[in-house]
């Protein structure tokens, strides 16, 4: 919005010149969505403990987690409505707001972050003495699945995307996946979704990966929409593509902001709002700069979770014996005697290291 508002300015000002720069929209995009959230994060927290809004602990499912978390009991959650305030008004404020691929990240999140807030609002709403189960899983799957089928359909009939499949490391192997591309959208974004909302359960692990993931698509982004660089790295190049730097930047902004009120012990809990729709997200950004399988390394964290659960679940179908003490992973570690903070920074170390080899694959190829 201010693009447009701004930069015609600058015929009478050449200061507003700067605006047309990607990377000054994009770094101001973090800091607002970053004072964003932190502004407005104490009254949202007064409200949801004003609304008794806050989380349960079930003791049933592992006594022995009840005891390591019980004092989160009542923390307010739904976060996630903070963090999509400061993506969202960050976004439109900064970013090229006519701009397809922004208004389509805009949409994946936003209708991701309904999801959840439902799935949320379900549960806190349950009467007393009744399972607090929200959203059954097939619904939620089935609203995924939904707007990837948008967003599938969209870059398949789009004559300036491809449905080439790029390999990292590997610069003479693509696969064209024709019209399946349309599949693989729907499993990239849906996976991405599920899998951040599983890694959501110690304070401040799911955020401060989102935040990596998020730094690391700002980047990647930016050299996909720049035809020289783009170039110079043979990698797909994507001319409207520079301006998804800005929406990146804005969720690392709103990330660390609420990171500020989420770091241990949490002030709040990001919930499904925020984790279905930060998920959707990566994902959906992921497809557009054709980066589907570098996101299973930058979001290294997300799919090693998500495995976890895939690997407990089977083998105890199938064997009656469990892998892990309780998945997903990072459970099992508590449960190994790591307290909450280590196993979070620990993990926060390997998402660092895993954004660093996602860099390494612009030019090893």
């Amino acid at each position: 919005m201010l693009y447009y508002l701004l930069y015609p300015l600058r015929e009478y000002l050449f200061v507003f010149n700067v605006f047309k720069y990607i990377t000054f929209r994009a770094t101001l995009a973090s800091v607002t969505a970053f004072l964003i959230t932190v502004i407005f994060a104490p009254p949202i927290i007064r409200k949801l403990k004003a609304l008794k809004i806050g989380e349960t602990i079930r003791q049933k499912e592992c006594p022995g987690l009840y005891d390591l978390h019980k004092e989160k009991q009542g923390t307010p959650t739904m976060g996630g409505i903070l963090i999509l305030l400061g993506i969202f008004a960050s976004t439109l404020l900064w970013a090229d707001i006519k701009n397809n691929f922004v208004l389509l990240a805009l949409m994946v999140t936003g209708w991701l972050g309904g999801v959840g807030f439902l799935d949320d609002y379900k549960k806190l709403s349950s009467k007393p003495g009744k399972s607090k189960r929200g959203l059954s899983k097939r619904t939620k799957l089935l609203a995924q699945i939904f707007v990837s089928l948008i967003i599938g359909i969209f870059l398949y009939t789009n004559p300036k995307t491809t449905t080439i499949l790029e390999m990292p490391f590997l610069k003479e192997l693509a696969i064209d996946l024709g019209i399946f591309y349309i599949l693989f959208v729907i499993l990239v974004i849906t996976a991405s979704s599920n899998a951040v909302n599983l890694t959501d359960g110690l304070d401040g692990l799911a955020i401060g990966c989102i935040i990596l993931t998020a730094m690391t698509f700002a980047g990647m982004s930016y050299v996909a929409g720049h035809s020289q660089f783009a170039h110079y790295l043979g990698i797909y190049y994507l001319p409207e593509a520079a301006e998804l730097s800005v929406f990146c930047a804005a969720i690392a902004g709103a990330g660390l902001g609420f990171l500020w009120y989420n770091s241990f012990p949490a002030s709040i809990f990001m919930g499904d709002t925020g984790a279905l729709a930060l998920g959707g997200a990566i994902g959906t950004v992921a497809v557009f700069i054709k980066k589907e399988i570098v996101l299973l390394l930058v979001g290294g964290i997300f799919v090693i979770e998500a495995i976890s659960v895939l690997m407990q679940i089977i083998s105890f179908r199938s064997t009656g014996k469990r892998v892990f003490k309780i998945a997903p992973l990072h459970h099992h570690f508590e449960m190994c005697g790591w307290a909450e903070p280590k196993v979070t920074v620990r993990f926060w170390i390997i998402a660092i290291i895993l954004m660093l080899l996602s860099f390494a694959t612009l030019k090893l190829r």
